[in-house]
């Protein structure tokens, strides 16, 4: 199976990705199911959750929360995470019986924001997987991110971490049967490009400053 677990829409200030136009494009990609972890709202998937019609197909609903030390994401998700402080937020994960994955942790970025602050491993214990391949990332960041999980021994994801239409699809992570077991038993593999990477990062920024609005790339 191959999952894409880390993808945007509109609804993160980031992105122009429409709910249904990520839906279309990860099915056509090749994706088997898709997470969608918008920016600090679960709006984006829900409305890609109750669009998908399709029994074969897997959407599952996350949500990438900015703390205190940076991004995590949290799968299998039944209501928005409310708070902001890094252990209230693992805490509320757990308490639906969530997965807590930390995304793009090593990245080489002159925003602080995308950087994992905590040294996870002091946290290695309450997250369930690191994001080891981001298609986002710089040349050798994923290759960090691999070697930190290596040597830890936690489960490793791959995402596309997607804004935009091109970049569905860049990166996914590969298991057999299911995910939530796949990932507590360390059986996840991942692959992808990170081909398109600082550019959909460039598009995001533009995003943010509402230099575009109309167009979909």
């Amino acid at each position: 199976m191959k999952y894409d677990l880390h993808n945007h829409t509109h609804h993160s200030p980031c992105s122009n990705l429409k709910p249904e136009v990520l839906l279309k494009f990860a099915k056509k990609k090749g994706m088997n199911g898709i997470a969608v972890t918008d920016h600090n709202t679960m709006k984006g998937a829900l409305e890609v959750k109750k669009l998908n019609k399709d029994k074969d197909f897997k959407v599952i609903l996350g949500e990438e929360v900015g703390t205190n030390y940076g991004d995590v994401i949290g799968l299998y998700l039944q209501k928005e995470i409310k708070s902001s402080e890094l252990f209230s937020v693992i805490d509320e994960i757990k308490a639906q019986d969530g997965l807590i994955i930390i995304p793009h942790p090593l990245r080489s970025s002159t925003n602080s924001t995308h950087t994992f602050k905590y040294k996870i491993e002091k946290i290695k214990n309450k997250i369930d997987a690191i994001e080891c391949f981001n298609a986002r990332m710089l040349p050798g960041d994923n290759e960090k991110s691999q070697a930190v999980a290596k040597r830890l021994k936690i489960a490793g994801t791959g995402g596309s971490d997607a804004h935009f239409r091109f970049e569905i699809g860049g990166a996914y992570t590969i298991f057999e049967g299911s995910l939530r077991r796949a990932i507590k038993q360390r059986k996840t593999g991942y692959d992808g490009t990170i081909l398109y990477g600082p550019f959909g990062g460039l598009l995001s920024f533009l995003r943010r400053r509402r230099c575009f609005n109309q167009f979909h790339f």
